[in-house]
């Protein structure tokens, strides 16, 4: 039975989220159509210069990302305080490289504002209160990646009609095991979809991106017009330089920093490219004696997270975290139970 989007998304329960979106078509939101033969390999490149512009715009960090064939992964981390750390004039400016927004906006944002009646500036401030509260919804993050791609693709397709084939799908990351198996699940979607060998060859996921970083070099973005919506629902040409891209979300090994993912990017690199060896059906034999300590540090047996990061989307529900998170998870929502409670009981469950 479906939930309604609000059970799912509680921040109270976690901040962190894991969220896929699937192409309705089955195939082809890139890739190649080998009945067609065209192309839509630059579609990925839509799909991540998005997802980058929306975390500049949004207080939404992204952890993890990956662009398959007819999908998409991320992996966020949602600051709903941040945006009250925000001016009004700040949040106005994020929000009108997405939406236009009433006369009086533009207004305010000129050399007009000066002249503004004091009823006006009220009604921005309102206005701004709305937009305050926006940038810090998973759900207009979603709404605007996905709505956007849908229009490009089903412009450049000829075709109206729904593209994605549901609702985004968004699971609950309760504790730290969980958004490491989640985001080595991410990277090692291309690896395990058999479409490149090691995690450096996976394009368009956050891991190659942040080994191109290491390695000085720049991931190539197209410089194409993008495309903004208007609260009216019209469509308006929209250069790149003026959306900011954010980089993707910090390592931090000494687990302090507020705004950055808890573990060294280092053992993160070692565990992927590790992960990615032994998801080959002639590697699992050697899973237990070249396993990265990072495993052990966070309590996870390397066998049972090459499962985990194999199957991740199949055996875990809309919650993911160790047998008593999922336990506090439940008290907090006043449920007796939660899908995905056995699998982490069997393999997030060591201490």
């Amino acid at each position: 039975m479906t939930m309604p989007r609000y059970s799912q998304l509680s921040l109270d329960d976690t901040l962190w989220y894991h969220c896929v979106s699937r192409c309705v078509r089955q195939a082809y939101l890139c890739g190649n159509d080998y009945t067609t033969g065209q192309s839509y390999e630059h579609r990925r490149d839509w799909v991540m210069q998005r997802i980058k512009q929306l975390a500049a715009v949004f207080t939404i960090d992204v952890a993890a990302y990956a662009v398959m064939s007819n999908h998409y992964h991320i992996v966020v981390r949602v600051d709903n305080e941040r945006p009250d750390e925000l001016s009004t004039e700040e949040v106005v400016q994020r929000w009108t490289q997405l939406y236009k927004g009433p006369i009086l906006i533009s207004r305010y944002l000129s050399d007009q504002r000066c002249d503004m009646s004091e009823g006006e500036l009220f009604r921005v401030e309102q206005l701004a209160a709305v937009y305050r509260e926006r940038l810090g919804n998973l759900s207009w993050f979603m709404k605007n990646l996905n709505e956007h791609i849908a229009r490009k693709a089903n412009k450049e397709d000829k075709v109206k009609g729904h593209f994605w084939e549901s609702r985004y799908k968004c699971q609950a990351l309760l504790d730290d095991k969980a958004l490491l198996t989640a985001m080595a699940y991410v990277d090692l979607n291309p690896v395990r979809a058999v479409m490149a060998e090691t995690p450096e060859e996976s394009e368009f996921t956050s891991v190659c991106e942040r080994i191109r970083e290491l390695k000085s070099c720049q991931v190539s973005v197209d410089t194409g017009d993008d495309v903004v919506t208007t609260e009216q629902g019209e469509v308006e040409s929209l250069s790149v330089p003026s959306a900011p891209s954010a980089p993707l979300m910090p390592f931090d090994g000494s687990g302090t920093a507020v705004n950055a993912i808890p573990f060294a990017l280092h053992d993160y690199l070692e565990l992927v490219d590790w992960g990615g060896r032994v998801l080959y059906p002639d590697k699992r034999g050697a899973i237990d004696a070249d396993a990265p300590h990072i495993l052990r540090r966070v309590g996870l047996d390397p066998a049972l997270f090459i499962q985990c990061a194999n199957d991740f989307m199949y055996i875990f529900g809309l919650t993911v975290g160790s047998p008593q998170a999922m336990a506090a998870c439940c008290a907090r929502r006043q449920v007796k139970f939660l899908r995905g409670m056995k699998a982490a009981r069997e393999m997030l469950g060591a201490a």
